[in-house]
């Protein structure tokens, strides 16, 4: 098993951020050769992970615009923080994916990439990266 913890820093209060550069860095440092599975976690409640996407940017402004209308910001919610529509999105994306790695490299789709999900930023956020391999 190899793990690491890395830093991602976003810029918007709702941001959608491609970590593949991230996640290959880590793949090419412990396992350039090996197959295994790479858990990638969110140790956050207010910021998620998702696999979609990657070539249309769009697609991106299309799910923020969509879980705003669905879930929009409001102070009126119960919790005092004022970030319960952040909680309740990050319930919708989850807080961690798992990608199969075959010779070190992720097995994705042709269009697939893995963001992570800010819904309460701009803030220093981290990401757990863990590689299971024999």
């Amino acid at each position: 098993m190899n793990q690491e913890t890395c830093e991602i820093v976003t810029t918007a209060r709702c941001q959608i951020i491609d970590i593949m550069p991230q996640i290959l860095r880590f793949l090419a440092g412990c396992a350039p050769t090996h197959s295994g599975i790479l858990l990638v976690n969110s140790p956050h409640t207010t910021a998620g992970l998702t696999i979609n996407e990657k070539t249309d940017p769009h697609v991106r402004e299309d799910i923020l615009d969509h879980l705003s209308r669905l879930v929009p910001y409001d102070t009126n919610f119960k919790h005092l923080e004022g970030n319960s529509d952040a909680h309740i999105k990050t319930l919708l994306t989850g807080v961690s994916v798992q990608l199969p790695v075959v010779a070190g490299k992720p097995l994705l789709g042709t269009w697939q990439t893995v963001f992570f999900c800010d819904f309460d930023g701009p803030r220093k956020r981290e990401l757990i990266l863990t590689f299971l391999h024999k």
